[in-house]
């Protein structure tokens, strides 16, 4: 745990400087229009709080605690002291960081937290580390107790996770084109400006942490193509700087409809069914969106 403990403070300078650098440069190359300084204090800011109060408010001993004891009744145990339990470890991480964003993406729960990360209306380097601040709140580090389950150590889980996201950093780019036969089997700049994108034809689709090939696998895997650009943010963009308005805005949309929820069977369906469902039928899921543009 000590080693983790470096290795997120080193990656903490590393991914600061490394996204100042990205804005000096942009701004320099496309002048003051093309790097929007203001989307990155937010960013700046998101990440700040989360990783010091909350983090202090809303430590992570309790999420350990419970995949302490779910590894405690694991299935059987991975020979850590060879090279296939780490390899195993690492599919096993991946496998349930996909399902987890997709989730994020197909559950409106989670997905209050995770449009905090999407509502950058620019895709750059700062909007890797806007996350948001409800994510422990949630559970959404329930979906990684199937590893221990099957014999998958936490403090390696955690591990592999840490690593997921810090790879996950570089990919946040514009300016890096396609990379060839690692779009087959990597997660890329190119896919992950697919994910970002609010375009009917790129929404749901690239969930993947490292490796794509659970995307291709299951069916969710869409290609960045050079005739549809993308286009940034939300569906219904945020284009404002209010950073209460960023990280609430949704969870005040779901409190409002379940408030006015007529059953508790349509409370219900708020919270599980995707972002954008109605139960007057008036939905905006990306299904719907795509069967009105045909």
């Amino acid at each position: 745990m000590n080693f983790l403990l470096l290795l997120l403070k080193l990656s903490v300078v590393t991914v600061l400087a490394a996204s100042l650098v990205e804005a000096l440069v942009l701004s320099w190359r496309r002048g003051r229009a093309g790097y929007d300084w203001k989307a990155a204090g937010i960013s700046l800011i998101d990440f700040l709080v989360r990783e010091y109060p909350l983090r202090w408010l809303l430590p992570l001993a309790f999420f350990t605690g419970a995949m302490d004891w779910v590894y405690a009744h694991r299935l059987w145990t991975l020979p850590m002291d060879h090279w296939t339990g780490w390899v195993a470890c690492f599919v096993g991480q991946e496998f349930c960081y996909y399902w987890y964003h997709r989730a994020a993406h197909r559950v409106r729960w989670f997905w209050c937290t995770h449009a905090i990360h999407h509502s950058p209306n620019q895709l750059n380097l700062s909007a890797a580390y806007r996350f948001g601040w409800t994510g422990k709140l949630t559970g959404t580090l329930l979906f990684f107790t199937l590893a221990p389950l099957l014999g998958m150590p936490p403090k390696v889980i955690l591990l592999m996770l840490t690593l997921n996201l810090l790879y996950q950093f570089w990919i946040h780019a514009t300016w890096i084109p396609k990379l060839g036969p690692l779009e087959w089997v990597l997660n890329t700049p190119s896919a992950h400006r697919v994910h970002h994108a609010s375009n009917i034809e790129y929404l749901d689709g690239n969930y993947g942490g490292v490796l794509i090939v659970f995307d291709r696998l299951f069916g969710t895997y869409i290609p960045e193509r050079k005739e549809v650009p993308c286009r940034y943010g939300l569906v219904t963009p945020i284009h404002g700087y209010n950073l209460l308005e960023i990280e609430f805005t949704h969870w005040r949309a779901l409190w409002r409809d379940l408030r006015d929820a007529p059953s508790l069977g349509v409370a219900w369906n708020y919270l599980v069914k995707p972002p954008g469902w109605r139960h007057d039928g008036t939905s905006q899921t990306t299904a719907d969106l795509r069967a009105r543009t045909g």
